[in-house]
């Protein structure tokens, strides 16, 4: 009797994948070290904590164990304190293990593929194959000839007896041209991020950390910068991620609207875009002679107007800007509803779940378009 094969669903009960003593904590750990925005000893304070609780290592594994491996692995070097005492800092190594994670975390059902361009619409010179096919033209470069289909031509052409092949015969197979994007990742670090008992700048740490490993590695010829605003706004490393903390700060927005569009008008790529994560109201803004006119009271008139003549010059200058508004404050909302109006951008309202996924979509939704 023939064996017969059925199809179905087989059900198991689950096995985690097999991991070593240091991976497992070296995942808490990277986590953990995104939490302290960088400070070794804290981490490991909590590390052991957790440990502690929930029997991380045994005998055979300790946490100082775990601390020489991340030493001889290039985790983490000896460095001068600012008090003088000697201790740990992390890597480079470790800071781009943490990007990575970041990038598995939110956009863990990313596909790597393609040659990292954003596609349009629009044929082009490119490398993008669409499938469709025209006559060779005086310029078309030889590598975009498709030799299949013109010895095709040549046959049907010439025949098989005289075979022959002339210019007449050639196609060339269109392209998708690629556009590039640059794009400038705006981050709200006044002091409300970490009040409420929530904290707020952890997770967008992470976003601009998987934005920045996202596209360093799939679409490396794109560009982002990123930049801080409090009661001014400056551009930050994204090396220097992983150390990001709030301050005693306003909520400067203009400056960093003034700042954006001040990196983007140097860049040569078509599209360009802002992200701004913001949870709270613009409050101050800086004067010509230096002095700042500070108003955490409701919505000041005078903020909000140079807020709204930002919006419009991005306009003019053809830069969406997209704002993932991390409260709920219904008068803040109706200030992002105007905001949005004035530069014809997107607006998000969301909570701090979910927002990662949130700007990955925004960020693939954009990358297929071509900004006029």
């Amino acid at each position: 009797m023939k064996n017969e094969f059925k199809k179905g669903f087989y059900f198991k009960t689950y096995e985690a994948p097999f991991q070593s003593p240091f991976e497992k904590l070296f995942g808490i750990f990277k986590e953990l070290i995104t939490h302290t925005s960088g400070d070794f000893d804290e981490a490991i304070d909590w590390l052991r904590e957790l440990d502690k609780e929930y029997k991380l290592t045994d005998e055979n594994y300790t946490i100082d164990d775990f601390i020489e491996d991340l030493k001889k692995k290039g985790y983490i070097k000896d460095e001068a304190k600012e008090d003088g005492t000697s201790g740990f800092g992390i890597t480079a190594k470790t800071e781009r293990a943490i990007r990575q994670q970041a990038l598995d975390q939110i956009f863990g059902n990313l596909k790597r593929a393609g040659s990292g361009n954003h596609k349009t619409k629009h044929a082009g010179n490119g490398d993008e194959h669409t499938g469709e096919f025209r006559e060779f033209n005086f310029g078309d470069g030889l590598e975009r000839i498709s030799l299949t289909e013109s010895l095709r031509n040549a046959q049907i052409n010439n025949g098989v007896e005289s075979f022959m092949l002339t210019e007449n015969d050639l196609v060339v197979e269109e392209t998708q041209f690629k556009a590039q994007m640059s794009t400038v990742l705006m981050i709200d670090i006044s002091h409300s991020m970490i009040l409420y008992g929530e904290d707020r700048i952890t997770p967008a740490k992470k976003v601009a950390m998987a934005l920045a490993e996202l596209i360093t590695t799939r679409y490396p010829k794109d560009t982002l910068d990123i930049l801080v605003f409090g009661n001014d706004a400056w551009t930050i490393p994204i090396k220097d991620l992983p150390y990001l903390q709030v301050g005693p700060y306003h909520t400067n927005t203009v400056a960093g609207l003034q700042l954006a569009m001040d990196i983007l008008r140097r860049k040569r790529n078509t599209n360009k875009q802002i992200f701004m994560i913001t949870d709270g109201k613009p409050s101050c803004v800086r004067e010509r002679d230096g002095s700042y006119y500070m108003n955490s009271n409701g919505l000041d008139d005078y903020i909000v107007d140079k807020c709204y003549t930002q919006a419009q010059q991005a306009r003019k200058l053809h830069i969406p800007i997209t704002t993932f508004m991390i409260a709920n404050d219904p008068y803040l909302q109706r200030f992002v509803n105007h905001f949005t109006e004035a530069n014809q951008g997107k607006a998000f309202y969301t909570g701090i779940k979910g927002l990662g996924e949130m700007i990955f979509e925004d960020y693939e939704t954009n990358r297929k378009k071509r900004v006029k």
